[in-house]
């Protein structure tokens, strides 16, 4: 399964349901959504500053990350970012991989 970093900021009317809810509220659901879709909640923390959740999660494909995604945005409580990670192994992969890139203006 594939991880995500999804860092997402509260709009004012999430910070209100925010108040309301409180953070193990906002938690369970986030759990509750992803393991609707077949995936997990790695870790889930609130921060300040440029934004206010860092929360990893699994799951099965881009495709799943990205209707989370807009489901959440769509919402007008929360913008969110969505960051693919990945593991040491996979990016030794991608270092052994040739792909005869040429920059711009090289001959």
């Amino acid at each position: 399964m594939a991880k995500y970093l999804f860092r997402s900021s509260y709009t004012t009317e999430g910070v209100r349901g925010l108040l309301d809810e409180g953070g193990s509220g906002r938690v369970k659901q986030t759990e509750e959504l992803v393991g609707r879709l077949g995936g997990s909640v790695e870790s889930y923390y609130f921060g300040f500053g440029a934004a206010d959740t860092y929360i990893v999660v699994e799951l099965p494909d881009n495709s799943t990350a990205a209707a989370v995604r807009l489901a959440v945005t769509a919402s007008g409580a929360v913008e969110t970012e969505v960051i693919a990670l990945l593991t040491p192994d996979e990016i030794d992969r991608a270092a052994r991989q040739k792909v005869g890139y040429r920059p711009p203006g090289a001959r």
